[in-house]
């Protein structure tokens, strides 16, 4: 898949700056739960391309990565953009209601991936000992309501990756 591809080379061997992990075990762990769901291949070759054009910098430096890329798997990466960005951990909340979904599937399954992903990277490395832990904490979890996410299945896979870290 060319979108695993330019991801691969875009990030290369950089590691994450407060955890050390391969910035790349955010997209394989992620295609690993969108398969998990069933996602479509548009949603996976989407969640590939999502952080090279995730906030308004990267989109301006990184579009060019775009241009051999399948209209719906761009239409899929910009719409995820636009909706994560809406409820960032600094936005405090009511209302679940607050959180806006996609009505696009592809891209809720997209959202589903990157908050189990990110959520699981938090507990394992900052729960506790990063400054904002409590409102990330809620964060997460607010996010994974929003999407209909339980908790059984939410630790159901985060069980499954640390297992394999141990193996």
């Amino acid at each position: 898949m060319i979108e695993y591809q330019i991801i691969s080379d875009f990030y290369g061997d950089k590691i994450t700056n407060r955890s050390g992990v391969k910035l790349m075990n955010h997209i394989d762990e992620g295609l690993s739960i969108l398969e998990k769901i069933g996602s479509s291949e548009i949603s996976k070759r989407a969640y590939c391309l999502h952080p090279i054009i995730q906030d308004d910098q990267s989109l301006k430096e990184n579009s060019y990565l775009l241009s051999n890329i399948n209209y719906d798997v761009i239409i899929a990466s910009m719409e995820y953009r636009s909706v994560a960005n809406e409820y960032l951990s600094i936005r405090e909340i009511n209302s679940l209601d607050e959180i806006r979904l996609s009505p696009l599937k592809d891209v809720n399954d997209m959202l589903i991936a990157d908050k189990i992903q990110n959520r699981k990277d938090f507990e394992l490395y900052h729960l506790g000992k990063h400054e904002r832990s409590s409102e990330l904490e809620q964060y997460f979890k607010n996010w994974l309501e929003r999407l209909n996410i339980t908790e059984e299945f939410y630790q159901e896979i985060k069980r499954e990756f640390v297992k394999e870290k141990k193996n």
